[in-house]
């Protein structure tokens, strides 16, 4: 049986410019930074010869995401990532003042898709933006 979440993992492909984003930007801070290699992360990834640096963020609450950075094997940036890309599109974050976060936001230049736009229950506003990689971020303020 499911007990929660325990985190989502993001693959980025610039750690300082992601880290700058989730910590400084949305006020992450960082749990757990460290460089994975071996026989057990290969197996673990299905994958040969990583090096990997792991960060785990946390919020006050300690809800957690974790940055991934493959040193090998990398990829770069490919293909733009998509909303209706199948599997994993985006995380939701539920954020207390959107209005005052947004144009924060974009006042870094961070890429919005709409600005804050209340749901059609009235329940609350939305608005998505995209981290340095193009991942989705769903920014939520739930109303009274």
């Amino acid at each position: 049986m499911i007990k929660n979440i325990r985190h989502a993992g993001i693959v980025v492909n610039n750690l300082d410019k992601s880290l700058e984003f989730y910590c400084d930007i949305l006020g992450f801070e960082v749990k757990k930074n460290q460089l994975e290699s071996g026989k057990y992360i290969d197996l673990f990834l299905g994958l040969e010869n990583v090096r990997v640096r792991t960060v785990k963020l946390i919020l006050e609450n300690q809800d957690m995401i974790e940055l991934l950075y493959f040193h090998n094997p990398h990829k770069k940036a490919g293909q733009a990532i998509n909303i209706n890309n199948i599997g994993c599109t985006h995380i939701a974050l539920t954020v207390d003042n959107l209005q005052k976060l947004y144009d924060d936001l974009a006042g870094e230049g961070i890429e919005f898709n709409n600005p804050p736009t209340k749901s059609r229950d009235g329940k609350a506003k939305v608005a998505f933006c995209k981290d340095p990689d193009g991942t989705f971020i769903e920014l939520v303020e739930e109303l009274s």
